[in-house]
């Protein structure tokens, strides 16, 4: 069927979402030191993520430190940090709740319209899952362009968009995608004719009566 098809390859987009989250979030690339003024020629590279931040020298060694303290973070750090952990939770469960909805599957049971709303369950978790990853890359993205263009911040602490920011956007969007095929399997409401049973007696001949 088609619609086990799409299915199909609404739990495959979401699985490689899944991926691209946790790859997004573990990596320490979401800002990069930018090259701008008197800093265009310069021997360390510097990476700020999500959990450490890393030097990265000419010579291809690279140096990183975890965060020591949660508490000195700044505010958007600590919000990005929290929605992608909640972001690959809710991925993983809205996963293991359309696996058994899924028509490829024996979980659930064999009623095809329970199974169907159990998938289209599983597929809202993962829509509400990719928006907080969504949230969290866009609020991440705000505060590294406010930074870029303040004033008064200075030139050898600019920062841009790293790797794994890109890598976090393009989970929560193969997440959205996957989520929404998943939703779309959704029972029609076409069994209004199937409340009355059909009578088997053939209708009596008036010429009975005569």
């Amino acid at each position: 069927m088609a619609n086990k098809g799409l299915q199909l390859l609404g739990f495959t987009l979401s699985l490689l979402g899944l991926i691209g989250l946790i790859a997004g979030t573990i990596l320490p690339q979401w800002k990069m030191s930018a090259y701008v003024g008197d800093n265009i020629i310069t021997a360390i590279a510097m990476y700020q993520g999500l959990w450490m931040s890393c030097a990265f020298q000419s010579t291809g060694q690279m140096q990183c430190k975890v965060y020591d303290s949660i508490l000195q973070l700044d505010g958007a750090l600590q919000a990005t940090r929290a929605l992608m952990i909640v972001s690959i939770l809710l991925t993983v469960a809205g996963l293991g709740v359309a696996s058994m909805g899924m028509k490829c599957t024996n979980c659930g049971g064999d009623d095809k319209a329970k199974k169907s709303k159990i998938a289209m369950t599983g597929g809202i978790i993962l829509i509400v899952a990719a928006i907080c990853s969504i949230v969290a890359c866009g609020w991440f993205t705000n505060q590294i362009v406010r930074d870029f263009y303040n004033p008064f911040t200075p030139v050898n602490t600019k920062y841009e968009f790293g790797a794994a920011i890109f890598i976090a956007w393009a989970g929560a969007f193969l997440d959205i995608m996957g989520g929404g095929m998943l939703a779309a399997s959704c029972p029609k409401g076409g069994k209004s004719s199937s409340r009355y049973p059909k009578s088997s007696r053939p209708p009596s001949s008036s010429k009975e009566y005569v």
